[in-house]
């Protein structure tokens, strides 16, 4: 019988460069938020995966950047967190982007162990990809192993997971096997509606907005869901809110059919919007948001 192994991988590189969806991939389940848009993750995210007797827990971490808002420092702070705990580093570098920040990653981190990942593999071809390999031949002393992966294409899964259980240490399990993620529900519920801001109001306004659940009322058929838009002008409500509605109306649809597929059960959601002003550098508020 093959021994446990059970290990940490942090899920690093800049925003956009394909993190959540990695995970969510890796999972065969959507946990983490998905968004065009960049700087969109802003928690760290364990991710659960069994692969034969190996348990990787993946960590998704916010893309590498600087701000000075507190934010955005937390951020920071969040993926330097998960670089310092983990067992394994995977840092994501999409295909279609320079070496630049992986040069960055290693000036900061020379001698950090860590398996180099291309994405976004199928918004290239052959050629561009081999081209782009070869950008990395001069770092091959500092990874592990480069893999190329393409998850719009689902390829390479397998392979990944085979390879970097390679770096995995014997441990017995950190949690039950049945798992998929250390998340509550909550969590999940507040990410689902804030991806849904992302995905339907433009410019800076997702930037400056968090979501809050305020309860959750079970029921054996429909579960209620009260949650709240924190914004920080006021001239960002109408926006949120849309002509008749129709804005929050397309947040509160997507959100709720997100949240039903992943629980199994209908649901009722009722979003209300609230400005805090200047919220992104309030400490009392980004201690109830969960941030400090």
């Amino acid at each position: 019988m093959n021994k446990q192994r059970s290990g940490f991988v942090a899920v690093v590189g800049k925003p956009n460069a394909g993190k959540s969806s990695l995970l969510n991939w890796l999972l065969d389940e959507k946990i983490a938020m998905v968004s065009k848009k960049a700087n969109a993750t802003r928690k760290r995210t364990n991710a659960i995966v069994m692969h034969g007797s190996t348990q990787f827990i993946f960590v998704d971490t916010p893309g590498i950047h600087e701000s000075e808002k507190l934010l955005n420092k937390f951020m920071l702070d969040e993926t330097l967190k998960a670089i310092g705990d983990a067992d394994l580093i995977l840092f994501l570098s999409p295909a279609t982007d320079s070496a630049q920040s992986y040069k960055d990653f290693l000036v900061k981190n020379p001698k950090i162990p860590h398996v180099l990942l291309i994405t976004k593999c199928d918004k290239v071809n052959n050629d561009q990809l081999l081209q782009k390999i070869s950008e990395f031949k001069d770092y091959q002393s500092n990874f592990r192993s480069l893999i190329p992966v393409s998850i719009k294409h689902q390829k390479g899964k397998t392979y990944l997971l085979d390879k970097l259980e390679k770096f995995i240490p014997e441990h017995p399990y950190y949690y039950d096997p049945d798992l998929i993620t250390t998340q509550i529900m909550r969590e999940i519920y507040a990410e689902y509606i804030r991806e849904a801001v992302f995905e339907f109001v433009s410019d800076e306004l997702p930037y400056s907005s968090d979501v809050i659940i305020d309860r959750v009322e079970e029921g054996n058929a429909l579960d209620k869901i009260y949650a709240t838009i924190i914004i920080e002008k006021e001239s960002q409500k109408n926006i949120l809110i849309g002509e008749n509605g129709n804005v929050i109306k397309k947040i509160g649809i997507y959100s709720r059919n997100m949240i039903e597929k992943i629980i199994n059960k209908k649901i009722f959601i009722k979003i209300s919007v609230n400005c805090s002003k200047n919220w992104t550098k309030n400490e009392k508020i980004l201690t109830k948001l969960g941030y400090l």
